[in-house]
């Protein structure tokens, strides 16, 4: 059976560690790989938009000298034509070395992972798991804080639905000395699983407030999301929630000197541009670290050492 990542706890400590130092050993020697999945090829299986992640993917295998084929909508695909998940991820894995899959539905990357004969990775299932984002936001850490453990991070916007956020506290909680503080209206609180079965399982402790500037001195790390209009099913709900919370450079006047502002991205309107310049945001740096891990990624997926 191929090895897939379908949720970031598929993988252990020890082997998000290796990850993030071969991802730091690319970033230092880029050409040591350039040729080391030359004749490999990536299917990037997209049934929902995606800027960062389809492209983070493609350059990635790119980088690695491999090739990509694929679709960046649902719409050019024969699941247009009522074809099942299972038979075109059982087509695309007998031309493909390894696939990465984005879908609106929670559980599809799993579900497609039982008819393929090649690695499957999750590049964001619904509102539930976004593995690769999480190892970019974990490589991102440790480049600007030089550890992944004992710092108080918050997590702010859309909890909910944010994959994003689901991933990354999944992640942290096997990491000790990590403080959790949920930022985010009543509506969009994190789900009571994550907080049952992940935090208070574990012992974790953890804070929950609506109030991004009570939060904002005590944080090491603040990760903001947006709301997202694509997970509401009214309308009114989103035009009330969206401008919750806004973040400008006066509310990053109490701020720690060293705090580390990161975002999954796309952002609307709850980072400013002003606070670009600010030398704490450091979501163009994970954008680009992003492609590294993939590339680190794909490499132990396809068991190629180098």
């Amino acid at each position: 059976m191929p090895r897939n990542l379908i949720d970031i706890v598929d993988l252990s400590v020890e082997e998000i560690d290796q990850l993030i130092a071969t991802a730091e050993d690319i970033i230092a020697n880029p050409t040591k790989y350039q040729d080391a999945c030359a004749h490999k090829q990536l299917a990037t299986l997209f049934f929902e938009p995606s800027t960062r992640t389809r492209l983070s993917f493609e350059s990635a295998m790119l980088g690695l000298g491999g090739s990509v084929l694929g679709f960046s909508e649902a719409m050019s695909s024969s699941t247009a034509k009522g074809e099942t998940v299972g038979d075109t991820i059982h087509t695309v894995s007998c031309y493909a070395d390894i696939i990465a899959m984005r879908h609106p539905k929670e559980g599809a990357p799993y579900a497609a992972a039982q008819f393929s004969e090649v690695p499957i990775i999750n590049a964001g299932d619904g509102g539930h798991n976004h593995p690769t984002q999480t190892l970019t936001d974990l490589l991102t850490i440790h480049r600007e804080k030089g550890r992944l453990n004992d710092f108080t991070i918050g997590f702010c916007g859309d909890l909910k639905f944010g994959r994003t956020v689901h991933s990354l506290v999944n992640a942290l909680s096997r990491q000790s000395g990590i403080k959790f503080v949920f930022i985010s209206p009543e509506e969009l609180k994190m789900p009571a699983y994550i907080k049952e079965n992940v935090l208070d399982k574990n012992g974790l402790p953890y804070e929950e407030t609506g109030s991004l500037e009570e939060a904002m001195p005590k944080l090491d790390i603040l990760y903001m999301t947006r709301v997202q209009k694509e997970r509401f099913f009214n309308e009114a709900d989103y035009i009330r929630l969206k401008d919750t919370y806004v973040l400008d450079p006066e509310k990053l006047v109490p701020a720690k000197s060293d705090l580390c502002i990161l975002h999954p991205l796309p952002r609307v309107n709850e980072i400013t541009v002003s606070v670009d310049r600010d030398p704490r945001a450091c979501y163009w740096k994970q954008v680009k670290n992003g492609k590294f891990i993939r590339m680190a990624l794909i490499l132990k997926l396809l068991d190629i050492q180098v």
